[in-house]
């Protein structure tokens, strides 16, 4: 009697399975209209050996997206205790506004990019106290330097600062005054609004769809686990995050991809140093578009694409320019 109840209960949590995946694979039928942008790395482009200039410029240019995302990370505009520098960021900030493009401009411990916490050397070693001093110093700082920029359209305060794990060099990320941090911005600059962003794969954006003006998720359909192996997610349909989305009642217009994977996966590697047959396991032409399409049936208002460092590389480096004309075609068709 018991294993013939346990039976039934096992047939009826896998119909139950079933029915959950049809619903999920019938919600992601219909496809949206997503405005594209591109996330930017400074530092990215000057690690594979480019000049971040000519990279920042030919985006501009030649792909001519209208609206970008990239850092004031902390590291970079104060690398010595009390003294600013803010000319890399000036220049990027004033060659968006040339062009009427919008920014999302990223603050706080955390940005996009590896080593993902961008903390100062002399910062690391403060205490709270201190270091929390300093911190809001900074972000102060910045705000009221980029506030009434033309070009910026949104903050972003923090990256995916609510997800569980430690990933990077964040062994000193204070995570206890994200809170703070986005009050304090949101108080400084009434004008523009914030996003939070967090992992689409790895969170339940439960905190992270709840202190910010707009949400911003990940998007990783291929990634490498710590044993090297390739692992995709192409067994999960687009309705995936279109149900999270509504289970935490995100307004689909203020619902963005704040990274959409448009390049490799690259662990303890870079391009320089990595065959194309084997980039090309994580992100070739096919995949791209695949990725392309995936995200049109999220719902999603906006997107920002991820990689264009990488693309460039291969335009400039590999002489392939495939990548680079196919995001030109979508941004601007």
């Amino acid at each position: 009697m018991f294993k013939k109840l346990v039976l039934k209960i096992l047939i009826l949590l896998i119909l139950l399975v079933i029915i959950f995946y049809i619903y999920l694979w019938f919600s992601s039928k219909q496809k949206y209209k997503v405005d594209y942008g591109i996330s930017f790395s400074k530092q990215h482009a000057e690690s594979l050996g480019l000049n971040w200039k000519e990279n920042y410029l030919a985006m501009l240019d030649e792909l001519k997206p209208k609206y970008l995302r990239f850092s004031a990370t902390w590291d970079e505009v104060e690398k010595e205790r009390g003294q600013y520098d803010f000319t890399e960021i000036d220049w990027q900030m004033n060659e968006a506004k040339k062009r009427g493009v919008k920014v999302i401009l990223a603050i706080g411990q955390k940005a996009p990019r590896w080593p993902e916490c961008h903390i100062p050397d002399w910062a690391e070693i403060l205490e709270e106290e201190n270091y929390k001093i300093e911190l809001f110093e900074y972000l102060k700082t910045v705000v009221e330097r980029y506030n009434l920029n033309e070009a910026l359209e949104i903050w972003q305060v923090e990256n995916e600062p609510f997800i569980k794990f430690r990933f990077g060099d964040c062994e000193n990320y204070h995570q206890n005054l994200v809170l703070e941090e986005i009050n304090f911005v949101k108080d400084l600059s009434l004008e523009h609004k914030i996003i939070i962003t967090d992992s689409g794969e790895l969170s339940t954006w439960r905190q992270a769809t709840k202190v910010g003006d707009l949400f911003g998720s990940t998007l990783y359909r291929v990634v490498m686990t710590p044993g090297g192996r390739y692992w995709n997610y192409d067994w999960l349909p687009a309705g995936f995050y279109k149900l999270k989305a509504k289970f935490w009642r995100i307004d689909f217009n203020n619902f963005y991809i704040s990274e959409l994977q448009a390049e490799p996966w690259f662990t303890n590697s870079n391009p320089n140093t990595t065959d194309i047959f084997e980039q090309e396991k994580s992100m070739n032409i096919e995949r791209m578009n695949k990725h392309f399409d995936y995200v049109e049936r999220i719902g999603v208002s906006r997107a920002y694409l991820w990689g264009v460092e990488w693309w460039y590389w291969m335009k400039t480096k590999i002489n392939d320019d495939r990548y680079w004309e196919i995001v030109k075609n979508k941004i601007n068709n």
